[in-house]
């Protein structure tokens, strides 16, 4: 029976550990290219920001708070167990927006070394983006409020919420087409990778022959 017990006791604290203290997340999609790649697994520090308690919206104390640009994982409003990871660039109280491409924050435009962009075809009214129209600048007609992708705002961030991009902005769903993301839905901040591999690879074995070496260990920024 003693084998029992301690098989009980490893899962208690693996549980524990996975709820409160770290977690891994593995990157499945270029929404935030290059920054992470598909096949990246990232080691996510919870205790930093506090953990929620499952089945609830009431989160542990954290030793740390949030900032501006920083890459996090959080719970998405509009999909049920779902986990995303994208960048902060808008705090509670931080009036932000997009002119063709440009992120403006307080009203000075913001250099974005890691964004990248593939798409100039063209730019397009989106009806998912219609929330904002609730956010925007005192001051800004809302009735002749038109976002686009590249172009949107100003939007008043308010307080307990934060505004997520990803890198790759021309694909990627995020803030701008889904909302505001509250505090108690963030999950925690990414720390570094502890593996990675080429996952579209059509080499057998993949996980094996196309390790990425140089990526493993490195901090996320």
């Amino acid at each position: 029976m003693e084998w029992i017990k301690s098989l009980g006791i490893t899962i208690v604290l693996l549980i524990v550990i996975r709820t409160f203290l770290v977690q891994t997340f593995v990157i499945t999609s270029g929404s935030m290219e290059d920054t992470l790649l598909v096949g990246d697994f990232l080691m996510v520090n919870r205790l930093a920001l506090g953990s929620r308690i499952p089945g609830t919206n009431i989160r542990t104390p954290g030793y740390g708070t949030v900032g501006l640009n920083e890459v996090v994982v959080f719970d998405p409003s509009h999909e049920d167990d779902m986990k995303l990871v994208k960048r902060i660039v808008g705090m509670p109280g931080d009036t932000v927006e997009m002119r063709d491409k440009h992120l403006f924050r307080n009203g000075d435009r913001i250099s974005e070394p890691w964004v990248r962009w593939d798409d100039f075809s063209g730019d397009h009214e989106h009806p998912w983006m219609s929330w904002q129209r609730a956010h925007l600048l005192p001051g800004t007609d809302a009735a002749a409020y038109r976002p686009t992708r590249d172009t949107w705002g100003p939007l008043v961030i308010p307080e307990d919420h934060y505004f997520m991009l990803g890198d790759n902005r021309d694909f990627s769903l995020d803030s701008r087409y889904w909302g505001l993301i509250e505090t108690w839905r963030l999950e925690g901040r990414a720390m570094f990778f502890y593996f990675s591999y080429d996952r579209d690879s059509p080499e057998s074995l993949s996980w094996i022959r196309e390790v990425r070496w140089d990526r493993i260990g490195r901090r996320i920024r």
